[in-house]
Protein backbone atom coordinates (compact mmCIF):
# COMPACT_ATOMS: atom_id res chain seq x y z
CA UNK A 1 0.00 0.00 0.00
CA UNK A 2 1.16 3.12 -1.20
CA UNK A 3 -1.51 5.83 -0.30
CA UNK A 4 -1.29 7.21 3.20
CA UNK A 5 -3.74 6.76 5.55
CA UNK A 6 -4.81 10.64 5.30
CA UNK A 7 -6.19 11.03 1.90
CA UNK A 8 -3.16 12.94 0.15
CA UNK A 9 -5.28 15.98 -1.31
CA UNK A 10 -2.57 18.46 0.35
CA UNK A 11 0.64 18.82 -0.05
CA UNK A 12 1.25 19.08 3.34
CA UNK A 13 4.36 20.72 5.07
CA UNK A 14 6.87 19.49 7.65
CA UNK A 15 5.16 21.98 10.19
CA UNK A 16 3.59 19.46 12.75
CA UNK A 17 1.16 21.80 15.45
CA UNK A 18 0.36 20.28 18.76
CA UNK A 19 -0.58 23.08 20.83
CA UNK A 20 -1.31 26.68 20.63
CA UNK A 21 -0.63 29.54 23.21
CA UNK A 22 -2.21 32.50 22.24
CA UNK A 23 -0.73 34.04 18.89
CA UNK A 24 1.57 30.80 18.40
CA UNK A 25 1.64 27.43 17.44
CA UNK A 26 4.03 25.08 18.94
CA UNK A 27 4.97 21.76 16.90
CA UNK A 28 6.43 18.49 18.40
CA UNK A 29 9.71 19.26 18.69
CA UNK A 30 8.92 22.38 20.62
CA UNK A 31 9.39 24.74 17.76
CA UNK A 32 6.98 28.22 17.80
CA UNK A 33 5.95 29.16 15.07
CA UNK A 34 3.90 33.21 15.00
CA UNK A 35 0.74 32.55 13.91
CA UNK A 36 -0.90 35.13 11.25
CA UNK A 37 -2.27 31.95 8.87
CA UNK A 38 -4.84 31.58 11.93
CA UNK A 39 -6.11 28.61 10.47
CA UNK A 40 -6.94 30.68 7.18
CA UNK A 41 -8.82 33.26 9.18
CA UNK A 42 -10.09 30.81 11.31
CA UNK A 43 -8.61 31.35 15.16
CA UNK A 44 -9.82 34.71 15.24
CA UNK A 45 -9.18 34.27 19.00
CA UNK A 46 -6.21 32.31 18.83
CA UNK A 47 -5.19 29.34 20.23
CA UNK A 48 -6.47 28.55 23.63
CA UNK A 49 -8.61 31.50 24.51
CA UNK A 50 -10.03 30.97 27.63
CA UNK A 51 -13.48 32.26 27.37
CA UNK A 52 -14.12 29.85 24.38
CA UNK A 53 -12.22 26.89 25.54
CA UNK A 54 -14.30 27.09 29.37
CA UNK A 55 -17.43 27.50 26.99
CA UNK A 56 -16.79 24.48 24.91
CA UNK A 57 -15.57 22.69 28.08
CA UNK A 58 -18.58 23.31 30.03
CA UNK A 59 -20.96 22.85 27.07
CA UNK A 60 -19.23 19.47 26.36
CA UNK A 61 -20.01 18.30 29.97
CA UNK A 62 -23.83 18.69 29.47
CA UNK A 63 -24.88 17.82 25.81
CA UNK A 64 -22.45 17.85 22.64
CA UNK A 65 -25.39 16.64 20.22
CA UNK A 66 -29.07 16.25 19.70
CA UNK A 67 -31.35 16.03 16.51
CA UNK A 68 -33.02 19.06 14.59
CA UNK A 69 -36.01 17.23 14.80
CA UNK A 70 -36.09 18.46 18.74
CA UNK A 71 -36.65 22.13 19.35
CA UNK A 72 -32.98 24.15 19.89
CA UNK A 73 -32.89 26.78 23.02
CA UNK A 74 -29.22 26.97 22.20
CA UNK A 75 -29.77 27.43 18.91
CA UNK A 76 -32.66 29.63 19.67
CA UNK A 77 -30.26 31.96 21.27
CA UNK A 78 -27.51 32.42 19.10
CA UNK A 79 -29.57 33.03 15.87
CA UNK A 80 -31.46 35.48 17.75
CA UNK A 81 -27.64 37.17 18.63
CA UNK A 82 -27.13 36.94 15.32
CA UNK A 83 -30.39 38.59 13.81
CA UNK A 84 -30.00 41.40 16.49
CA UNK A 85 -26.76 42.46 15.19
CA UNK A 86 -26.81 41.99 11.46
CA UNK A 87 -29.34 42.73 8.43
CA UNK A 88 -30.74 38.97 8.70
CA UNK A 89 -34.32 37.67 10.13
CA UNK A 90 -33.36 34.18 10.21
CA UNK A 91 -30.43 31.90 10.44
CA UNK A 92 -29.45 28.21 9.14
CA UNK A 93 -26.20 26.93 11.04
CA UNK A 94 -24.23 24.40 8.92
CA UNK A 95 -20.83 22.66 9.58
CA UNK A 96 -18.78 24.61 7.20
CA UNK A 97 -18.48 27.58 5.18
CA UNK A 98 -19.25 25.70 1.96
CA UNK A 99 -22.49 24.66 3.77
CA UNK A 100 -23.09 27.85 4.75
CA UNK A 101 -22.59 29.07 0.65
CA UNK A 102 -24.66 25.88 -0.50
CA UNK A 103 -27.53 27.03 1.17
CA UNK A 104 -27.27 30.72 0.32
CA UNK A 105 -27.52 29.52 -3.24
CA UNK A 106 -30.43 27.59 -2.33
CA UNK A 107 -32.25 30.06 -0.44
CA UNK A 108 -31.99 32.78 -3.44
CA UNK A 109 -33.44 29.87 -5.61
CA UNK A 110 -36.13 28.97 -3.62
CA UNK A 111 -36.69 32.44 -3.59
CA UNK A 112 -37.69 32.88 -7.07
CA UNK A 113 -39.38 28.85 -7.30
CA UNK A 114 -41.30 29.70 -4.46
CA UNK A 115 -45.16 30.97 -4.59
CA UNK A 116 -45.21 34.47 -6.20
CA UNK A 117 -41.58 33.73 -8.20
CA UNK A 118 -40.20 33.13 -11.13
CA UNK A 119 -39.26 29.76 -11.68
CA UNK A 120 -37.26 30.35 -14.37
CA UNK A 121 -34.90 32.13 -12.29
CA UNK A 122 -32.18 29.81 -11.12
CA UNK A 123 -28.69 31.35 -12.64
CA UNK A 124 -26.28 33.13 -10.14
CA UNK A 125 -23.66 35.43 -11.29
CA UNK A 126 -20.35 35.14 -9.89
CA UNK A 127 -17.42 36.91 -10.27
CA UNK A 128 -14.05 35.34 -12.03
CA UNK A 129 -11.27 34.01 -8.93
CA UNK A 130 -13.57 33.85 -6.60
CA UNK A 131 -13.84 30.93 -3.92
CA UNK A 132 -16.55 29.63 -2.55
CA UNK A 133 -15.40 25.92 -1.08
CA UNK A 134 -14.93 22.41 -2.47
CA UNK A 135 -18.53 21.03 -3.02
CA UNK A 136 -19.66 20.24 -6.62
CA UNK A 137 -22.09 23.43 -5.93
CA UNK A 138 -19.49 26.03 -4.99
CA UNK A 139 -16.49 24.55 -7.54
CA UNK A 140 -19.30 25.00 -10.05
CA UNK A 141 -19.75 28.83 -8.78
CA UNK A 142 -15.81 29.55 -9.41
CA UNK A 143 -14.53 30.02 -12.97
CA UNK A 144 -11.01 28.46 -11.42
CA UNK A 145 -9.95 25.52 -13.56
CA UNK A 146 -7.61 24.51 -10.62
CA UNK A 147 -11.02 23.42 -8.68
CA UNK A 148 -12.50 22.12 -11.58
CA UNK A 149 -10.08 19.42 -12.99
CA UNK A 150 -10.60 15.98 -12.75
CA UNK A 151 -14.80 16.55 -11.03
CA UNK A 152 -16.94 17.09 -14.82
CA UNK A 153 -19.34 17.77 -15.40
CA UNK A 154 -20.12 20.88 -13.31
CA UNK A 155 -23.46 21.92 -12.11
CA UNK A 156 -25.31 24.39 -14.09
CA UNK A 157 -27.11 27.91 -13.11
CA UNK A 158 -23.81 30.38 -12.34
CA UNK A 159 -22.56 32.70 -14.64
CA UNK A 160 -18.67 34.23 -14.83
CA UNK A 161 -17.84 37.71 -14.84
CA UNK A 162 -15.27 39.85 -14.07
CA UNK A 163 -15.01 40.93 -10.53
CA UNK A 164 -15.58 44.19 -9.75
CA UNK A 165 -16.91 45.75 -13.19
CA UNK A 166 -20.69 46.74 -12.74
CA UNK A 167 -21.11 47.20 -16.16
CA UNK A 168 -20.03 43.37 -16.87
CA UNK A 169 -22.59 42.39 -13.44
CA UNK A 170 -24.98 44.13 -15.42
CA UNK A 171 -24.81 43.36 -18.74
CA UNK A 172 -25.22 39.72 -17.11
CA UNK A 173 -28.60 40.19 -15.60
CA UNK A 174 -31.06 38.05 -17.76
CA UNK A 175 -34.52 36.85 -17.41
CA UNK A 176 -32.97 33.23 -15.93
CA UNK A 177 -30.86 35.12 -13.24
CA UNK A 178 -31.72 34.77 -10.05
CA UNK A 179 -28.99 37.08 -8.42
CA UNK A 180 -25.27 37.69 -7.63
CA UNK A 181 -23.06 35.71 -5.79
CA UNK A 182 -19.80 37.66 -4.37
CA UNK A 183 -17.06 37.95 -1.66
CA UNK A 184 -16.93 41.74 -0.24
CA UNK A 185 -13.04 40.76 -0.31
CA UNK A 186 -11.94 37.89 -2.53
CA UNK A 187 -9.75 35.62 -0.37
CA UNK A 188 -8.28 32.91 -2.32
CA UNK A 189 -8.49 35.64 -4.99
CA UNK A 190 -5.57 37.89 -4.16
CA UNK A 191 -7.10 39.61 -1.07
CA UNK A 192 -8.71 42.04 -3.35
CA UNK A 193 -11.31 44.17 -1.66
CA UNK A 194 -14.73 45.11 -4.07
CA UNK A 195 -15.08 49.40 -4.38
CA UNK A 196 -17.84 50.58 -3.01
CA UNK A 197 -19.41 51.90 -6.17
CA UNK A 198 -19.39 47.67 -7.26
CA UNK A 199 -20.67 46.72 -4.00
CA UNK A 200 -23.27 49.63 -4.01
CA UNK A 201 -24.01 48.94 -7.48
CA UNK A 202 -25.10 45.21 -7.01
CA UNK A 203 -27.59 46.21 -4.30
CA UNK A 204 -29.32 49.18 -6.74
CA UNK A 205 -29.40 46.02 -9.47
CA UNK A 206 -30.87 43.82 -7.20
CA UNK A 207 -33.34 46.41 -6.15
CA UNK A 208 -34.39 47.31 -9.48
CA UNK A 209 -34.43 43.64 -10.79
CA UNK A 210 -35.54 41.92 -7.51
CA UNK A 211 -32.77 39.74 -7.67
CA UNK A 212 -30.98 38.38 -4.78
CA UNK A 213 -27.52 39.95 -3.44
CA UNK A 214 -26.38 37.12 -2.05
CA UNK A 215 -22.43 37.79 -0.02
CA UNK A 216 -19.75 35.24 0.76
CA UNK A 217 -18.21 36.52 3.92
CA UNK A 218 -16.95 33.38 4.86
CA UNK A 219 -13.15 34.36 5.23
CA UNK A 220 -13.71 38.03 5.39
CA UNK A 221 -16.58 38.35 8.17
CA UNK A 222 -17.21 38.11 11.93
CA UNK A 223 -15.40 41.40 12.62
CA UNK A 224 -12.14 40.36 10.38
CA UNK A 225 -12.68 43.56 8.40
CA UNK A 226 -12.75 45.67 11.49
CA UNK A 227 -16.54 45.55 11.84
CA UNK A 228 -18.72 42.37 12.39
CA UNK A 229 -19.39 42.26 8.59
CA UNK A 230 -17.82 43.64 5.59
CA UNK A 231 -20.39 45.22 4.06
CA UNK A 232 -21.13 47.40 6.93
CA UNK A 233 -18.61 49.07 5.04
CA UNK A 234 -19.82 49.48 1.68
CA UNK A 235 -23.11 51.22 3.39
CA UNK A 236 -25.31 48.30 2.01
CA UNK A 237 -27.11 45.09 3.29
CA UNK A 238 -27.22 41.87 1.56
CA UNK A 239 -30.43 39.47 1.06
CA UNK A 240 -28.92 36.26 2.21
CA UNK A 241 -25.48 36.03 3.53
CA UNK A 242 -22.88 33.01 4.43
CA UNK A 243 -20.93 33.12 7.42
CA UNK A 244 -18.27 30.34 8.46
CA UNK A 245 -14.31 30.37 9.86
CA UNK A 246 -14.15 32.54 12.59
CA UNK A 247 -17.69 32.79 13.94
CA UNK A 248 -17.01 28.86 15.82
CA UNK A 249 -12.80 30.04 16.80
CA UNK A 250 -11.72 27.03 15.59
CA UNK A 251 -14.58 24.90 16.18
CA UNK A 252 -16.45 23.41 12.93
CA UNK A 253 -19.33 25.69 12.13
CA UNK A 254 -21.06 28.20 9.59
CA UNK A 255 -24.26 29.83 9.02
CA UNK A 256 -26.43 30.86 6.16
CA UNK A 257 -28.34 34.35 7.29
CA UNK A 258 -31.10 36.00 5.35
CA UNK A 259 -34.19 38.21 5.54
CA UNK A 260 -37.47 36.78 6.06
CA UNK A 261 -38.23 37.88 2.23
CA UNK A 262 -35.24 36.02 0.93
CA UNK A 263 -36.33 33.23 2.66
CA UNK A 264 -40.13 32.57 1.71
CA UNK A 265 -38.97 29.49 0.05
CA UNK A 266 -37.25 27.85 2.59
CA UNK A 267 -39.91 26.21 4.35
CA UNK A 268 -40.40 22.57 6.24
CA UNK A 269 -38.59 19.89 4.59
CA UNK A 270 -36.20 22.31 2.10
CA UNK A 271 -32.91 22.16 4.10
CA UNK A 272 -31.16 20.34 6.58
CA UNK A 273 -28.23 19.25 8.72
CA UNK A 274 -27.50 16.14 11.18
CA UNK A 275 -24.74 18.10 13.16
CA UNK A 276 -25.75 22.44 12.05
CA UNK A 277 -26.52 23.87 15.19
CA UNK A 278 -25.61 21.31 17.51
CA UNK A 279 -24.86 22.77 21.12
CA UNK A 280 -21.45 22.15 20.94
CA UNK A 281 -21.03 24.41 17.74
CA UNK A 282 -23.70 26.95 19.43
CA UNK A 283 -21.15 27.18 22.60
CA UNK A 284 -18.34 27.89 20.75
CA UNK A 285 -20.50 30.97 18.74
CA UNK A 286 -21.76 32.09 21.33
CA UNK A 287 -18.03 32.79 23.28
CA UNK A 288 -16.96 34.38 20.10
CA UNK A 289 -19.48 36.79 19.81
CA UNK A 290 -19.03 37.55 23.56
CA UNK A 291 -16.10 38.73 22.87
CA UNK A 292 -15.40 40.40 18.93
CA UNK A 293 -19.21 41.67 19.00
CA UNK A 294 -18.77 44.54 20.88
CA UNK A 295 -17.25 48.22 20.25
CA UNK A 296 -14.05 48.01 22.03
CA UNK A 297 -13.07 45.37 20.48
CA UNK A 298 -13.90 45.81 16.51
CA UNK A 299 -12.28 49.28 17.63
CA UNK A 300 -8.98 47.12 18.80
CA UNK A 301 -8.67 45.26 15.50
CA UNK A 302 -8.91 48.47 13.26
CA UNK A 303 -6.45 49.94 15.48
CA UNK A 304 -3.97 46.84 14.95
CA UNK A 305 -4.84 46.80 11.61
CA UNK A 306 -3.86 50.45 10.79
CA UNK A 307 -0.02 49.42 12.39
CA UNK A 308 0.39 45.96 11.02
CA UNK A 309 -0.41 48.12 7.20
CA UNK A 310 1.37 51.21 8.28
CA UNK A 311 4.64 49.20 9.38
CA UNK A 312 4.03 47.16 6.24
CA UNK A 313 3.93 50.16 4.06
CA UNK A 314 7.08 51.65 5.74
CA UNK A 315 9.37 48.17 5.05
CA UNK A 316 8.66 47.96 2.08
CA UNK A 317 10.47 50.42 0.16
CA UNK A 318 13.33 48.17 2.21
CA UNK A 319 12.91 44.97 -0.21
CA UNK A 320 11.04 46.52 -3.46
CA UNK A 321 12.75 43.91 -5.29
CA UNK A 322 10.58 41.29 -3.34
CA UNK A 323 7.65 43.62 -1.83
CA UNK A 324 5.27 45.47 -4.29
CA UNK A 325 1.89 46.62 -1.93
CA UNK A 326 -0.40 45.66 0.46
CA UNK A 327 -3.92 45.95 0.25
CA UNK A 328 -6.87 44.83 1.83
CA UNK A 329 -9.18 45.57 4.67
CA UNK A 330 -9.16 44.96 8.53
CA UNK A 331 -6.54 42.22 9.85
CA UNK A 332 -7.23 40.65 6.28
CA UNK A 333 -4.34 42.11 4.54
CA UNK A 334 -2.62 40.77 1.17
CA UNK A 335 1.31 41.48 0.35
CA UNK A 336 1.65 41.76 -2.98
CA UNK A 337 5.19 40.14 -4.53
CA UNK A 338 6.95 41.54 -7.61
CA UNK A 339 6.65 39.01 -10.68
CA UNK A 340 10.55 37.63 -9.40
CA UNK A 341 9.44 36.59 -6.22
CA UNK A 342 7.03 33.66 -6.63
CA UNK A 343 4.62 33.57 -3.37
CA UNK A 344 4.50 30.16 -2.54
CA UNK A 345 8.10 29.57 -2.19
CA UNK A 346 8.38 32.78 0.30
CA UNK A 347 5.56 31.71 2.90
CA UNK A 348 7.45 28.76 2.93
CA UNK A 349 10.61 30.12 3.09
CA UNK A 350 9.13 32.49 6.26
CA UNK A 351 7.30 29.33 7.51
CA UNK A 352 10.73 27.07 7.58
CA UNK A 353 13.31 29.60 7.65
CA UNK A 354 11.66 32.14 10.04
CA UNK A 355 9.02 30.41 12.29
CA UNK A 356 6.44 32.37 10.64
CA UNK A 357 3.27 31.43 9.26
CA UNK A 358 1.34 32.92 6.51
CA UNK A 359 -0.95 31.41 3.47
CA UNK A 360 -0.21 32.19 -0.72
CA UNK A 361 -3.04 33.44 -2.65
CA UNK A 362 -3.85 34.31 -6.05
CA UNK A 363 -2.05 37.38 -7.85
CA UNK A 364 1.30 36.68 -5.96
CA UNK A 365 -0.21 37.31 -3.03
CA UNK A 366 1.06 36.86 0.60
CA UNK A 367 -2.07 36.46 2.87
CA UNK A 368 -1.68 38.09 6.29
CA UNK A 369 -4.68 36.70 8.51
CA UNK A 370 -3.76 36.96 12.42
CA UNK A 371 -5.28 36.57 15.25
CA UNK A 372 -7.66 39.32 16.10
CA UNK A 373 -6.42 39.79 19.61
CA UNK A 374 -2.84 40.55 18.17
CA UNK A 375 -1.31 43.83 20.29
CA UNK A 376 1.30 45.92 19.39
CA UNK A 377 4.36 43.41 20.32
CA UNK A 378 2.75 41.12 17.68
CA UNK A 379 2.73 43.95 14.97
CA UNK A 380 6.83 44.18 15.71
CA UNK A 381 7.55 40.14 16.05
CA UNK A 382 5.76 39.98 12.97
CA UNK A 383 7.79 42.96 11.00
CA UNK A 384 11.38 41.61 12.13
CA UNK A 385 10.50 37.94 10.86
CA UNK A 386 9.28 39.11 7.66
CA UNK A 387 12.12 41.86 7.14
CA UNK A 388 14.74 38.81 7.85
CA UNK A 389 12.74 36.61 5.27
CA UNK A 390 12.85 38.97 3.11
CA UNK A 391 16.98 39.87 3.95
CA UNK A 392 17.74 36.28 3.26
CA UNK A 393 15.17 35.03 0.67
CA UNK A 394 16.84 33.98 -2.66
CA UNK A 395 15.24 35.35 -5.57
CA UNK A 396 15.49 33.55 -8.99
CA UNK A 397 18.23 35.03 -11.26
CA UNK A 398 16.77 37.56 -13.81
CA UNK A 399 15.84 36.17 -17.03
Amino acid sequence: MTITPLMPVYPRCAVRPVRGEGCYLIGERGERYLDFASGIAVNLLGHGHPHLTQAIQKQAETLIHVSNLYGSPQGEHLAQRLVDSTFADTVFFTNSGAEAVECAIKTARAYHQSEGGDANRTVLVTFKNAFHGRTMATISASNQEKMHKGFAPLLPGFRYVDFDDLEGAKAAIGPDVAGFLVEPVQGEGGVRPASPEFMQGLRALCDEHDLMLVLDEVQCGVARTGTLYAYEQYGIEPDIMATAKGIGGGFPMGACLATEKAARGMVIGTHGSTYGGNPLAMAAGEAVLDVVDNPEFLAHVRTMSERLRGALEQLIPNHDEIFDSVRGMGLMLGLKLKDRAENRAFVAHLRDHHGLLTVAAGENVVRILPPLVIEQVHVDEFIERLSAGARDFALPEAA
